[in-house]
């Protein structure tokens, strides 16, 4: 493990009423320690966990539309406002590693099409064939076992958004391997990754953010309430 802990500057921040200190997850953020290989950050839209999670990847050194420090393109929206005001504690630092962002991922594999033009080869790191001749799901589960895999630190961002179910189970496989010589922190909707057993999860939703069991998450407890009594809530969702 290689991250420890994350610190906001608050003294730094001049209005903690403006996004994105104003989510309240943030706002009340003071420390959070990393102590397994594995993290997930979970929490409804909006609750902050993607906005840390990309204010990690700058710090890191990442592109934060996605890709590793020498990854260089630029996406609107792609900037990292919480990135400034928090500092990392490293033990020891690495350089290495990756920020996979889900919804930036169709300009990343153009991106990676475009250094192609002058170097093929840069097609060995990813299947041997462009992303975009790929299903996507397909692409993802290429990027995961080609790209990644050395020590480092990997960022992911719903990873889970073009994978199956079947394909999920696939990745905590790979999850699994990754963390033997990398830390990874992935921020997901998925209750079938989160099951991963190796890992801590911490909770977005509700003010401060903590640590939560997976059993007490809205991720397995939904889930698990609509597939044990499916015909009560579509009654209730439809009629």
């Amino acid at each position: 493990m290689f991250l420890r802990e994350i610190i906001k500057m608050s003294e730094r921040i001049q209005n903690h009423n403006q996004y994105p200190f104003d989510i309240p997850s943030i706002k009340l953020l003071d420390r959070l320690s990393f102590r397994k290989n594995v993290t997930f950050f979970v929490g409804e839209n909006g609750s902050g966990k993607s906005t840390l999670l990309e204010a990690i990847a700058y710090q890191c050194g990442f592109n934060t539309a996605g890709g590793g420090r020498n990854n260089q393109y630029e996406l609107s929206a792609s900037e990292a406002k919480l990135g400034d005001f928090i500092r990392l504690s490293w033990m020891p630092k690495v350089t290495n590693g990756f920020f996979m962002r889900a919804e930036s991922f169709y300009n990343f594999a153009s991106y990676i099409d475009e250094l192609a033009i002058e170097d093929p080869r840069i097609y060995q790191n990813y299947g041997g064939k462009s992303l975009h001749e790929q299903s996507h799901g397909e692409s993802f589960l290429t990027l995961f076992k080609n790209r990644f895999g050395q020590k480092g630190i990997y960022l992911l961002d719903e990873p889970e958004a073009a994978l199956s179910p079947k394909r999920q189970l696939s990745f905590i496989s790979i999850i699994h391997e990754l963390q033997k010589s990398g830390q990874v922190i992935i921020a997901t909707h998925s209750p079938l990754l989160l099951a991963y057993p190796h890992a801590e999860i911490y909770n977005f939703n509700e003010g401060p953010i903590q640590l939560i069991k997976y059993e007490d998450t809205e991720h397995y407890q939904i889930t698990r309430r609509f597939l044990e009594n499916k015909h009560f809530y579509l009654n209730e969702l439809i009629d």
